[in-house]
């Protein structure tokens, strides 16, 4: 017990001689600078070199020699070409590494294809939709076809019509024929009865049988479904009239909802597998025809229409295909998506480098493609980022303001360890961010205070002189040069640091 409490005097005793001869040799000089607590010269490894010199407290300006810093009353610090300051990596130990789970993974080249599923509804091919009208006045006699959506095959009978108007030129025709004129008359009746709409079949039929034919039968041009039946039976017919407008199914259309995003990556003549949602085992070949220019407002998806082949009728309209569009691939750059730190406005990767430091970068990204995404810009072939874990290295990164060590700080020389003061960590610093040190009152300005202050333990400062702006020019006014003071301050100001409160050692604020 009694060497403990001796061995604690002694130490006691030498820190007590250290501060008085701090306070000491500032009467002597008489001047307002503070001479520092004597040290050995900082002497960086004669094998490395000197990248810049800086300031610890504002590490974002950068020397190119040595000398006192203009913005603390300190010595500017040498960065070496190791070091982890150098090269901007954030240092993390193989030990830490393992116990945060960091994982990196290679940046690599694959192919990536542009290639996506969309989901079509089957519709009649417009395209192919013929309308079969008459030329003559008439009446429908006999309807062969009596109900819509009915499939007809080319050819078929659609209804027999009786036109009397027919008669007249037909009976016209056989009496010249009859009377043995010129060929000439002949033909030229046979013109005007082709005029009238007659069809040749019917004048066939009529000079072989010698009597007028007012009766005929209308035929499918094509194969498909009589998509409209506009007429009945008995009804009375009109020039011009669309009696079944019939819809082909050799092809069809399959219409499909794209986003905008994926929109812009189609191209007319893309080819598509159509596969049926009902049964998957059927499986049809289709084209991207047309990407129809309107933008629905609501779900934001622009519609494709493609067309499938159907020439052995299994598509139905109204039927739901899968669609898996083809697009063209190429040979891109991906890591994995984990691996990117999306900010809203920014997208960064953690890059590992060659010394084991992390270096954060900004990265351009492009289409995602199952696990991994593609990154157009700000990273190469073969290099390694973070996949896991990258969140505790950028947080670490945040917090000290500039990329430091995550790992045990490296050795410094005992004068540089005893000069520069250390951004505060989340170990240290005080939850409410504000700072307390006591020191003697150097100048008053209108803008702040300067004050020689002993250690803030908060931010690991060691004594120095240093300047601390003031919250408003009134503020602090009974405070004068001279005055040993005990104060708090916090981050901020024109100064780097701001003053909260100022208190005179046995005086009033």
């Amino acid at each position: 017990m009694k060497r403990a409490q001796t061995i604690a005097l002694s130490a006691l005793g030498a820190a007590l001689l250290v501060v008085g001869g701090f306070y000491a040799g500032r009467h002597s000089s008489g001047s307002n600078e503070t001479p520092m607590v004597s040290a050995p010269a900082a002497s960086g490894p004669a094998d490395k070199k000197v990248l810049y010199w800086h300031d610890p407290m504002v590490p974002g300006q950068r020397f190119d020699k040595p000398g006192k810093s203009p913005f603390m009353d300190m010595q500017l610090v040498p960065v070496y070409a190791d070091s982890d300051s150098g090269d901007g990596g954030v240092k993390v130990s193989p030990t830490v590494q393992q116990n945060l789970g960091i994982r990196t993974a290679a940046v690599r080249k694959a192919d990536v294809s542009s290639s996506f599923d969309a989901v079509g509804a089957v519709q009649f091919d417009e395209r192919l939709n013929v309308a079969v009208q008459t030329r003559v006045a008439g009446y429908v006699e006999r309807l062969a076809v009596r109900a819509p959506m009915e499939q007809v095959r080319k050819g078929q009978a659609l209804a027999t019509l009786f036109a009397p108007e027919w008669l007249g030129p037909q009976n016209e025709l056989l009496a010249l024929k009859r009377a043995g004129v010129s060929q000439d008359l002949v033909d030229a009746a046979r013109e005007r009865m082709r005029a009238m709409s007659i069809p040749d079949s019917l004048i066939r039929q009529s000079e072989a049988s010698g009597a007028a034919q007012a009766r005929f039968t209308l035929t499918a041009p094509v194969s498909g479904v009589v998509a409209e039946l506009g007429v009945r039976e008995g009804v009375a017919v009109t020039p011009g009239m669309t009696l079944f407008r019939l819809a082909g199914l050799e092809k069809v259309w399959a219409v499909a909802e794209v986003p905008e995003a994926q929109a812009v990556r189609l191209t007319r003549g893309q080819k598509v597998k159509a596969v049926l949602q009902a049964d998957a085992s059927q499986a049809f070949d289709g084209e991207l025809k047309e990407i129809l220019p309107q933008v629905s407002a609501n779900t934001r998806t622009l519609q494709a229409r493609f067309e499938v082949d159907n020439k052995a009728g299994k598509l139905t309209p109204g039927m739901l295909l899968r669609l898996q569009v083809a697009g063209p691939s190429s040979s891109r750059l991906v890591v994995p998506s984990e691996a990117i730190i999306r900010t809203g406005k920014r997208a960064v990767a953690l890059v590992r480098k060659e010394n084991g430091s992390f270096e954060s970068r900004d990265v351009t990204i492009g289409q995602e493609t199952g696990d991994d995404i593609e990154v157009t810009q700000g990273l190469s072939e073969g290099e390694q980022v973070v996949a896991s874990g990258q969140f505790l290295i950028d947080s670490e990164a945040r917090l000290r303001s500039v990329t430091g060590s995550m790992a045990a700080p490296a050795e410094m020389g005992s004068a540089s360890a005893a000069s520069m003061p250390m951004a505060p960590t989340p170990a240290t610093a005080p939850a409410s961010g504000v700072h307390v040190g006591e020191g003697k009152v150097e100048s008053v300005d209108a803008d702040g205070i300067t004050i020689s202050h002993g250690p803030v333990a908060s931010l690991k400062w060691p004594a120095m002189t240093m300047g601390f702006a003031k919250p408003d020019p009134k503020a602090f006014a009974d405070v004068k040069a001279g005055d040993t003071v005990h104060f708090e301050f916090k981050q901020g100001g024109s100064k780097g640091y701001e003053l909260v409160s100022v208190q005179r050692v046995g005086g009033a604020k």
